[in-house]
């Protein structure tokens, strides 16, 4: 008791709220701990699970037994061991009887008890029939022979096991999930088999390390066919430290150009696998699957069909991207903590909570060995004085007839003990016959030598453990099985691109004066026939795919890039870029740019400066851009100009004063980004007045024309035409003829 408790006159304690909280919190926490959340090693039982198993065996709902009805059991758990909520109990019980959910089932179950895709439809328990099934004898069979210790219920009327008498590591085989105060618990299940063996091992060979151990126990073993892709390595680390994550990816084959899925990860729905898939074609991410159905039955539990949208689909590549975006491949965390033998909350490697249980199991096999031995003795001191009665049958009756009290005078004229003289006592008239003399010398030699088998065992401790393991070898051998879950160490999986997920569709992006963006399907579409918003006009457009990047630059010589497959339909005026992305106040984007990574284009001001970028390096995911182009106070960025091949194709410039200048495009600089060389002399190129500027700057082919539009006039350069016009980078340029000084437009024809 503190020394801070206070006592009032009317006899009521008081202690600070710090100190009451602290010790109430602590007091819930060891609850939840020890006798809610976490697994014993002993038994790999929580205490409802423990009790529920307990409680059917004293409806004596062995395996052999008929079912009877959930609800039956669950008021009995309920009445006399757990005084909890039924539905908690019920859900607890439905469980161990789910072969989805448990890798060696405990109880048998006949009606609804769920499925994999929804494990909690299951009928409620006044539907619902139970029984042990035969696997829970592992944990049965020894409660009634000395090896458990009980502790009263929670009323105190009933005794109640500690702790089950288990003949395997349940705690390993069907694992265990629960979350505490302060901890939780995530123990994977195993193979019986390989288990046993391990546990053999351990045996006979008590200073195996974990490595040797991992020779047997090659990592969990589910309930399920998937795969466990995690490397022995990580497996080994996750056994060494009591604690990592296991990696599970379904199995899927081949079918007449389906893909069928034959089995989910641990706990997985396979409705869930459907949505996530069918989502992603509603949202036009995985344009490769035409159809997808759910063909599972009774003769196969999973077969979730995929059909492709042709032959021609890579269906590893898919199956990748599947893996990689739906729960077809999950991590299942690992936490091996459990309470120990010692009563201790513990995260345990492998090799210790195997050898804590053998310690477990021995001890065990000798209480019960203790047990039987005891019960031998007991019964040959019986025999002995039964023997001594059978000899001296006249005296002995001659006592029981003419004593008042012939129990002292029968011990004191044979030597016999209160035992011995009671069981004399109870001896029944048809029993004196003289063939029951006969029995009892039978009884007599067949018991002592199983009392001199049972004290051999019990003083010798290698003797004691080579009849531990026997009986796990004969365990394994009825109740072991094939390993489910194959492990084949696999990469995570990747998604792929999504560029590589969308169509790949003709479509001419178009933007418009004022910044409004919009797609047409298509590459021959009539620009002259699309209708804009008051105010606005047509700017530029360019032709591309839905799966590809599309690239804008605005008036301050920034890039920003928009996913070709998310424009709106040109039957629309479109939709603002400066709403999707995070131009900078007052700027206008005044070009188009789409191609791949290593695709040049030429980019400049009409100050008379321009370079050539790379596509890849102008691409950012940015809202608010990069920065490509530098741009010179009171000048205009142009119209970005696709350049093919630099060394044979051509620059050509006209200014607002009526000049022409060609330039090989060679001269023009390749650059990540910048302000790019001087390209035309042009007098505002260093005066800030800004009179004399670029008004057209195009990219000319070996064969193209150029056509230049003044009014009413179109005047065709070719051949040595353009030759006159073609000069170094710098240079002025020649004036063009009069009638084409002031050009309304330029147009590269190819021939």
């Amino acid at each position: 008791m503190s020394d801070q408790i206070e006592i009032t006159d009317d006899g009521v304690e008081r202690l600070p709220l710090r100190e009451f909280t602290e010790k109430s919190y602590l007091n819930y926490s060891m609850y939840v701990i020890l006798d809610r959340a976490l697994p014993h090693l002993g038994d790999g039982m929580k205490p409802v699970q423990r009790r529920i198993i307990y409680a059917m065996s004293e409806l004596g709902l062995r395996s052999t037994a008929k079912f009877k009805k959930s609800a039956r059991t669950i008021g009995d758990v309920l009445g006399k061991f757990h005084p909890h909520g039924d539905s908690a109990c019920y859900e607890a019980m439905v469980h161990m009887a789910q072969s989805f959910s448990y890798r060696y089932p405990l109880v048998d179950g006949q009606g609804n008890w769920g499925s994999s895709d929804d494990p909690k439809s299951f009928a409620a328990m006044r539907y619902t029939e139970a029984r042990l099934a035969k696997f829970a004898q592992l944990l049965l069979a020894e409660v009634d022979q000395g090896t458990v210790d009980w502790a009263p219920n929670f009323d105190g009327t009933l005794d109640e096991p500690v702790v089950l008498p288990a003949r395997l590591p349940i705690v390993l085989l069907n694992g265990a999930s629960g979350i505490a105060v302060g901890m939780a618990t995530d123990i994977p299940p195993h193979n019986l088999t390989e288990v046993a063996d391990a546990c053999v091992h351990l045996l006979e060979n008590p200073k195996a390390t974990l490595s040797d151990i991992c020779q047997f126990i090659k990592g969990p073993d589910y309930p399920t066919d998937a795969e466990i892709i995690s490397t022995s390595a990580e497996i080994y680390q996750m056994y060494e430290k009591g604690n990592g994550s296991v990696r599970m990816r379904a199995t899927y084959e081949k079918e007449d150009g389906d893909i069928i899925l034959t089995a989910l990860p641990y706990q997985t729905s396979g409705n869930k696998i459907l949505e996530q898939i069918a989502a992603q074609m509603i949202a036009k991410k995985l344009p490769m699957v035409e159809d997808l159905r759910d063909e599972s039955d009774h003769e196969n539990p999973t077969r979730l069909v995929i059909t492709p949208r042709s032959n021609r689909i890579n269906v590893d590549e898919l199956m990748a991207h599947l893996f990689a975006t739906t729960d077809l491949e999950r991590s299942f965390r690992v936490n091996l903590n459990m309470i120990g033998i010692d009563g201790r909350p513990k995260v345990r490697d492998l090799r210790t909570i195997l050898v804590d249980w053998l310690t477990f199991r021995t001890e065990t096999v000798r209480k019960r060995l203790q047990y039987r031995l005891d019960k031998v003795l007991n019964r040959l001191h019986i025999l002995q004085g039964l023997l001594i009665a059978f000899l001296n049958i006249d005296e002995v009756i001659h006592i029981i007839r003419t004593e008042d009290a012939p129990k002292p005078v029968l011990m004191q004229r044979f030597k016999l003990s209160d035992i011995q003289a009671e069981a004399i006592l109870e001896l029944k008239l048809r029993h004196l016959a003289k063939l029951e003399e006969m029995k009892i010398l039978t009884e007599q030699k067949e018991l002592e030598q199983e009392r001199d088998y049972l004290e051999k065992i019990l003083s010798s401790e290698q003797r004691l453990k080579t009849l531990v393991k026997k009986e796990i070898q004969a365990d394994a051998k009825e109740f072991g099985d094939e390993r489910r879950s194959p492990i084949v160490a696999r990469q995570a999986a990747q998604a792929l691109n999504p560029s590589a997920l969308v169509p790949s569709d003709p479509i001419t992006v178009i933007v418009s004066d004022k910044g409004w963006v919009r797609a047409a399907k298509g590459h021959d579409i009539d620009l002259s026939a699309l209708s804009f918003k008051s105010g606005d006009s047509f700017l530029t457009s360019a032709k591309a795919k839905t799966n590809q990047n599309v690239l804008f630059l605005d008036s301050t010589g920034r890039s920003y890039a928009l996913p070709g497959h998310s424009f709106p339909s040109a039957r629309s005026h479109g939709e603002p870029l400066s709403g999707r992305l995070k131009p900078a106040g007052g700027a206008t984007f005044r070009g188009i740019m789409v191609g791949q990574q290593d695709e040049l284009y030429f980019l400049g001001t009409d100050a008379g400066y321009g370079l050539i970028a790379k596509f890849g390096d102008m691409f950012t995911k940015n809202k608010a851009g990069k920065s490509v182009l530098s741009v010179p106070n009171e000048a205009k960025v142009l119209l970005p100009q696709r350049v093919t091949n630099p060394k044979e194709e051509f620059l050509a410039m006209v200014t607002n004063t009526g000049y022409l200048l060609i330039i090989p495009m060679t001269e023009v600089p390749l650059l990540a980004k910048g302000k790019g060389l001087k390209l035309i002399n042009i007098a505002s190129a260093k005066a800030a007045t800004h009179e004399e500027y670029i008004q057209f700057a195009v990219v000319l082919g070996l064969e193209s024309r150029l056509v230049i539009k003044a009014g009413s006039r179109k005047k065709v350069l070719m051949n040595k035409e353009l030759d006159s016009y073609l000069n170094e980078r710098g240079r002025k340029g020649l004036k063009l003829p009069r009638g084409y000084q002031k050009v309304d437009e330029v147009i590269v024809e190819t021939k």
